[in-house]
């Protein structure tokens, strides 16, 4: 279940009849517990509470009490040894008139009366598996009406079908539009009495729904006609007391959908609800997927944290206009000089969605000058900052709708806020007819003319604000003098992208376009510029336009990005052609993870890396801890050095051992079976025991699973394949092969004995190193393996490698260098032995320097082993690291490092900083051989 599915089945419990026995099993049938875990509850199986109520283990422990013992039954549950035991996180009393319930992790709680609780469902979404940030737990409201809309909208398009076709989708979801600024309007006192929109529908249209479409539409009529026009006009006379809103969110067609029973009815509730709650910031970013067919199935779950939004928008350009209030102190001068400046102030979001970015920059440059006015003693002044200078692009045409939206709403909340709800009325209608959010293609669309150069306006005119062609901004608006910044989320997708598996032929056909069009969109940029587009994620692009806007226009730009841009190939193919020409990373926020309401959303890992033109210090913020470093200047990699760019190479630059691939199978699962698999076919092939060999895939080494492999010769193969129980798993890798659309697969067909890759002889002592590793830990778990194992494609090999090229793969100093350029999956380390290992910087090593490191390795692989059969992944577990294992690692970072700089390095920054020096030293004395 979503967080909205949720909101629902808790409402709609809070409103039966309290049943006492009935409620704790209805309560957690709710929060999508199953039909059978309530069976078992029931029965007792599971129910292990000492109290008489209900015990979830690892959720909540819940009682019904008698009436005025609610806080008295909260107190012995939070007391209950079963509650702890069963580890609940959760304790809940009810009498069915009160309810009170805590957060036994946060000690948060809450009290209210029992029909009011679903107003806090939010403090219960983790029983579902949903974690919620702050704003949703205090406002629940959002959710609600999320909810409320979906049904409306599923509604109406199950009666008039055509509404959701392509050529009609845009009229619906303007009518949405329409209908939520109603909503807001009746309950904020901008119509002229409460539900006065909702009140009026309920009246004036037959219960059987047969007009309410019709009412609907005069309405709309009314609101687009202003009063000397509407005599003329044919007003109905009960329709004349609404307002003349026009700004273009009631012009063009007033028609409107068809309503059944139901429909009318889900209207006249989400009429009810009170509006005045609404966030534009939190709501914009929900109400996107009601009309997206793709996203309904998160509802609730598309809301963007401030605190992760501020985390752009500070560094670009907040922070320092914070600063510049806290220099101007009381002076009068400086205070109107800086109120002057932020009047001028554009920010541009190129890929605004539903305006999160730009909702959240308006409404802390508002409370930047409402401080401004306070100490110049002008708390009535209107306010200087025109929603006109929030612009943005956007692909959809019903994000952009909201996104003008959620600004309007949020100017208005801002002026009661500031200047008081009549000064506020005033001025608020009609609507301004500007258009600054554009629907179209960001990476197709010129951003000079969206955001010209100051001093330079765009003299096409809109005719209304939202229903005028959307290809270009159509503001006429000098802005001499004026800064720009560019900010936003653009979306993650990677250079290559797949339909899940099971996917219907219509997503794939989709996805398939979809695809196909990002292709174009990044051929359009980089065509005649970088070789390799082709490589680049998507983001790249508004990069790109970025550094290029920033070289004509006094701007300075900010996008947040899957990590992968500033690690690997993404670094050396894409960033030499950004950064030049006077543009610069001027601040960035390394890895952390981007994530919306739901915890069940891992949330993607992500960088900000900030962009401009002026000269200056660079702040680099740690994405983990926090904190922030002024430094000289920040490559691409995110660290304080100079612009260096690492790239591949085809054997170690630096006279280590080469790291090889692992051996790709391509077998449909005939050459790789268990150890029962692998006893039998030694059984049938006496004499050949040497054909079946322990097989290790991508984890099998690290976790200590034993799995087996086929690896045969030619002339073996023609002996096995006479033996039944050898021929029916080589059948099968012919069959596979067979089948595959890949030439060299196809091809392998009739060899099914061998690796499609073979990449070694099998007969070596093998140390694997993963190809991925979690960044919990602290070394890379390198694995020495059995002599004449067979290492997988999932892994690297390292064949009968000296001990002191062992000592440098493992330790902190090459793990810093392996996750600063081979990139990362999420934040798990990525090892290549072309970039990784190929590249890594070493210093010339005397013959008394690798006998140590060999010491250290024998140290650190007898450590291993005193700890048999523990596996690599308990060993090299942070928490439960044996103390002679992690003191033989110190040994051998503490060797190394003082080979490096005489001491211990102090931390991976000044790891890096000196191996980017190294690689400097080594890249140039080798172009100069």
């Amino acid at each position: 279940m979503n967080a909205v599915e949720i909101e629902e089945a808790i409402s709609a419990l809070s409103q039966q009849r309290f049943d006492a026995m009935e409620f704790p099993f209805a309560f957690l049938l709710a929060f999508g517990n199953k039909a059978t875990t309530i069976k078992m509850l029931r029965k007792g199986a599971r129910n292990k509470s000492d109290l008489g109520g209900v015990l979830q283990t690892n959720k909540i422990h819940l009682k019904v009490c008698a009436e005025g013992e609610v806080t008295n039954s909260l107190a012995e549950l939070k007391a209950s040894p079963a509650t702890t035991k069963a580890k609940a996180k959760f304790v809940l009393a009810t009498d069915g008139r009160d309810l009170e319930a805590e957060d036994l992790t946060t000690g948060e709680t809450i009290a209210c009366t029992y029909t009011d609780f679903p107003d806090h469902f939010g403090f219960l979404l983790p029983l579902a598996g949903i974690s919620t940030v702050k704003q949703i737990r205090e406002s629940t409201f959002d959710i609600k009406a999320t909810g409320r809309l979906n049904r409306l909208y599923v509604e109406l398009l199950k009666d008039n079908p055509e509404w959701g076709t392509a050529a009609r989708r845009h009229d619906m979801n303007h009518f949405m539009a329409r209908l939520i600024f109603c909503f807001f309007a009746e309950d904020t006192d901008i119509f002229t009495t409460p539900d006065q929109f909702t009140g009026t529908i309920e009246r004036m249209s037959e219960k059987d729904s047969s007009n309410t479409h019709e009412v609907i539409s005069e309405l709309f009529r009314a609101m687009n006609t202003k009063a000397d026009n509407r005599t003329a006009a044919g007003i109905a006379r009960w329709a004349n007391v609404f307002p003349y809103v026009n700004g273009g969110l009631f012009s063009g067609s007033t028609d409107v959908p068809s309503f059944s029973k139901i429909a009318r009815s889900y209207l006249i509730h989400i009429g009810s609800l009170d509006w005045t709650k609404i966030n534009p910031d939190i709501f914009g970013s929900m109400i996107q997927a009601v009309a997206d067919d793709e996203e309904r199935g998160a509802l609730g779950m598309h809301y963007t944290s401030v605190p992760n939004i501020l985390k752009v928008l500070n560094p670009l350009f907040l922070d320092d206009l914070r600063e510049k209030l806290e220099e101007a102190g009381d002076n009068p001068r400086k205070l109107l000089n800086l109120r002057s400046r932020m009047a001028k102030i554009r920010v541009f979001d190129p890929a605004c969605g539903s305006g999160n970015f730009l909702v959240i920059a308006y409404k802390e440059m508002r409370s930047i000058e409402a401080e401004i006015n306070e100490l110049r003693g002008e708390t009535d002044r209107r306010t200087e900052i025109p929603i006109t200078n929030f612009r943005g692009i956007e692909l959809r045409d019903f994000p952009a709708e909201i996104a003008r939206l959620a600004l309007i709403i949020a100017e208005y909340q801002c002026d009661v806020t500031y200047r008081g709800q009549k000064e506020a009325l005033a001025e608020f209608l009609p609507l301004d007819a500007k258009n600054w959010i554009t629907c179209g293609n960001a990476l197709r669309l010129d951003w000079l003319s969206i955001c010209p150069p100051t001093g330079t306006g765009v003299k096409h005119r809109a005719e209304d604000l939202f229903m005028s062609p959307l290809d270009q901004a159509q503001i006429d608006f000098e802005n001499e003098g004026g800064e720009t910044y560019i900010c936003g989320n653009p979306p993650y997708v990677g250079a290559t992208t797949k339909a899940p598996k099971g996917a219907s032929k219509e997503t794939v056909e989709r996805l398939k376009k979809e695809a196909e069009r990002r292709k174009a969109d990044l051929e359009s940029v980089f065509r005649g510029r970088i070789k390799t587009w082709k490589s680049l994620d998507y983001v790249c692009g508004w990069f790109m336009k970025a550094a290029d806007y920033g070289k004509i226009e006094k701007a300075a730009a900010a996008f947040v990005s899957t990590n992968s841009v500033c690690q690997g190939e993404q670094v050396f193919r894409f960033w030499p052609s950004t950064i030049k020409e006077g543009v610069r990373i001027n601040f960035a926020v390394t890895s952390f993870s981007w994530k919306n309401l739901a915890a069940r959303n891992a949330g993607v890992t992500v960088c900000i890396v900030g962009l401009s033109t002026q000269p200056g210090t660079a702040k680099l913020f740690d994405g983990k801890e926090g904190t922030v470093r002024e430094v000289e200047n920040i490559n691409a990699y995110l660290v304080p050095y100079d612009n260096v760019y690492v790239e591949n190479q085809t054997k170690p630059m630096q006279g280590l051992q080469p790291v090889v691939n692992g051996s790709k199978p391509a077998d449909g699962g005939g050459l790789i079976f268990d150890a029962d698999v692998a006893h039998t076919l030694r059984q049938e092939a006496k004499g050949y025991d040497d054909v079946v060999r322990p097989f290790f895939g991508a984890h099998d080494a690290t976790h200590g699973v034993g799995r087996y492999c086929i690896w045969a010769s030619r002339q073996q193969y023609e002996c096995l394949k006479q033996l039944p129980s050898f021929q029916e798993r080589f059948e099968i890798v012919s069959a596979m092969r067979e089948k595959s659309t890949k030439e060299l697969t196809k091809a392998g067909a009739h060899q099914p004995f061998a690796f499609q890759q073979v990449r070694q002889r099998g007969d070596e002592i093998v140390f694997q190193i993963p190809r991925h590793s979690s960044e919990e830990r602290d070394f890379f778990p390198i694995v020495n393996l059995p002599r004449g194992s067979i290492v997988g494609d999932g892994g690297f090999s390292f064949f009968d490698p000296p001990l002191w090229n062992i000592s440098i793969l493992i330790s902190r100093l090459a793990l810093s260098w392996i996750a600063a350029v081979c990139g990362k999956i999420k934040t798990d380390y990525r090892f290549s032995n072309t970039l990784g290992w190929n590249t890594l910087p070493l210093p010339k090593l005397t013959e008394k320097n690798k006998a140590d490191l060999t010491r250290c390795a024998e140290g650190i692989l007898l450590a291993r082993e005193a700890h048999f059969p523990a596996t690599i992944a308990d060993l090299y577990d942070p928490e439960k690291m044996p103390a002679d294992l992690r003191a033989a690692h110190d040994r051998n970072d503490e060797v190394l490092e003082r080979i490096y700089i005489g001491r211990r390095f102090r931390n991976d920054t000044e790891r890096l900083e000196k191996l980017f020096e190294l690689y400097t030293k080594m890249t140039t004395q080798m172009a100069k051989q």
